[in-house]
């Protein structure tokens, strides 16, 4: 009879579990060394409020108020955040940064798990569908998407349906032959839907598990590429009616508040799975991730935390609030 032993799971999962945790652990690491810049920033000030003094002031208040503001948490958000801290500021000892910043993080951890989470990946076949203005990072997001994907032991089909830049298929299909993956494309100036449609019947004829199509930039004021969008989905719906599909909206956390504004503008027009926060390293506006899954009630999926395909960390609210608290 076969089956796993009672005392644990067979040497080769054991040995595949601790490498994935030890990739996690890496990426993560990556993250907060990413976010170095937020969250000193965000405490330097803080940490000479706290200062010979004996409890938690209003002035104390006031900075990390203005420090969460400055991080892109959001005004809102950072209210709740302060509120939350004076109502334990009488459990804090003067000068206690360490106890303060435990604080915060449990606090925003709270409020993070508030938020809508992401959904369960979906079984069977997937197309995803990546949205987003130009320049955030979608062809690079498409090509970790897929790395992610390949990594556990799906067969995956990129199409590279933004066809108004040039640039941007040859991208994707230099990212394709790095990877070793199929990819379907068409020249320049081509219907972006005629490519989604190819790569559908691919997919099917060739067994994919999952399409994943980097679209071109475009804003909800742009009215024909919108409406290209919206004759993408149409095919999706004709070609692969039993797939599942996911719409990732692709933002670059480096712009901070305009990613918000961003976010906010394509809930307007489209249907929006989940986010993918592209660029989280090494900016000081970290905490457009809280506004985002706060404000927006938006589930964030995905942060990228660098350029090499291996670098994007499925969002975790604990640990992202210890890395952006520090």
């Amino acid at each position: 009879m076969f089956g796993r032993s009672k005392t644990g799971p067979p040497a080769g999962e054991e040995a595949a579990a601790a490498e994935a945790a030890g990739k996690s652990s890496g990426l993560w690491g990556k993250l907060k060394r990413g976010l170095l810049m937020t969250h000193t920033e965000m405490f330097e000030r803080l940490e000479a409020a706290v200062q010979d003094r004996a409890v938690i002031d209003d002035t104390t208040l006031e900075m990390l108020e203005e420090a969460l503001i400055a991080a892109d948490v959001g005004v809102e958000t950072s209210l709740e955040l302060v509120d939350n801290v004076r109502k334990d500021a009488r459990r804090f000892e003067g000068g206690d940064l360490l106890k303060l910043k435990e604080r915060m993080t449990d606090h925003l951890s709270i409020l993070l798990l508030d938020a809508p989470q992401p959904p369960l990946e979906p079984e069977g076949p997937v197309v995803t569908l990546l949205v987003g203005v130009n320049g955030v990072g979608k062809t690079t997001s498409a090509a970790k998407l897929a790395f992610r994907a390949k990594s556990r032991g799906k067969k995956v089909l990129l199409a590279a349906a933004d066809t108004f830049r040039a640039a941007a298929i040859e991208q994707l299909t230099v990212w394709s032959e790095r990877l070793e993956l199929e990819i379907v494309k068409q020249s320049a100036g081509a219907d972006p839907a005629a490519v989604v449609f190819d790569a559908l019947r691919a997919a099917r004829a060739r067994g994919v598990d999952e399409v994943i199509v980097d679209t071109a930039g475009r804003l909800h004021t742009k009215e024909n590429l919108m409406a290209e969008l919206g004759k993408i989905k149409r095919v999706i719906d004709r070609e692969a009616p039993g797939w599942s599909r996911r719409t990732i909206l692709v933002l670059d956390a480096t712009t901070g508040q305009n990613a918000v504004a961003q976010a906010r503008e394509f809930l307007g027009t489209a249907e929006v799975t989940g986010v993918l926060l592209a660029k989280i390293d090494g900016t000081a506006k970290g905490g457009v991730v809280v506004a985002i899954a706060r404000e927006l009630r938006l589930p964030v999926l995905y942060l990228g935390v660098g350029e090499a395909p291996a670098d994007l960390v499925e969002f975790v609210p604990r640990r992202f609030a210890e890395a952006l608290v520090g």
